[in-house]
């Protein structure tokens, strides 16, 4: 009977879920929430000063897609791969990246149940999201004519996983009756959905560019064409 107690001594939602390694975390929410900062204003920062330094002549929109670009990047590539690396025994890490995700977690617990869904689209977007996005920023570094092209596929992947991620969880609260955030508003509107929505609207936006920009320049091959054809 102790080892079943301890095996549900959570805050996690539902109460009724076992996390058998769980360990509370030993850091505060306000310094992770400060370390991840720090990281992102690193990220950041250095992404601008690096494409200010390698394409001085960069518009104001291009510098803030490669600086976006990085910082996604970063997000898919280390934290959320560390998740995909080690979601088996997450409920337990006191690792930075661990206690974020243990603190994140309290907004939807299938981070800390090995939940098949998250696993599989966590890793796609990891290792498949994480490099490209790197990629797609040296594209715009270099002008490189596949930037668009690429920009548009990374995006739409991350408006189609994020739009799986709130329905899966959404259709298990509304058709299931299985709630997997805290009841506190906090965690449902700034962890759950604040910081998922940030991919969900600059995707879009850059969905929107990447279509744009590669209508127009079928636009001009078109007339190019019908131009060299009149003469």
């Amino acid at each position: 009977m102790a080892n079943m107690t301890s095996m549900i001594s959570h805050q996690y939602f539902p109460p009724t879920i076992l996390l058998p390694h769980y360990a509370a975390n030993e850091t505060s929410v306000l310094s992770l929430i400060g370390q991840f900062g720090v990281l992102w204003v690193a990220v950041l920062g250095s992404a601008l000063i690096l494409i200010r330094r390698v394409r001085p002549t960069a518009s104001g929109s291009d510098q803030l897609a490669f600086v976006w670009m990085c910082l996604t990047g970063f997000i898919h590539l280390f934290f959320e791969a560390y998740f995909v690396v080690n979601y088996a025994g997450l409920a337990g890490s006191q690792e930075l990246f661990g206690q974020l995700w243990k603190e994140y977690s309290l907004s939807d617990s299938r981070y800390l149940t090995s939940d098949a869904f998250l696993v599989s689209m966590e890793a796609v977007t990891a290792f498949c999201w994480g490099p490209l996005a790197f990629f797609i920023a040296y594209c715009i570094a270099v002008q490189h004519p596949a930037r668009y092209a690429l920009q548009l596929v990374i995006s739409l992947g991350q408006v189609y996983g994020d739009v799986l991620y709130y329905a899966t969880s959404l259709f298990d609260l509304y058709v299931h009756n299985v709630e997997f955030c805290r009841p506190e508003k906090y965690y449902f509107w700034f962890y759950y959905f604040f910081m998922n929505f940030i991919w969900l609207f600059i995707g879009s936006y850059y969905v929107k560019q990447s279509v744009t920009e590669i209508t127009k320049a079928f636009k001009k091959i078109s007339q190019l064409q019908a131009s060299e054809k009149a003469k």
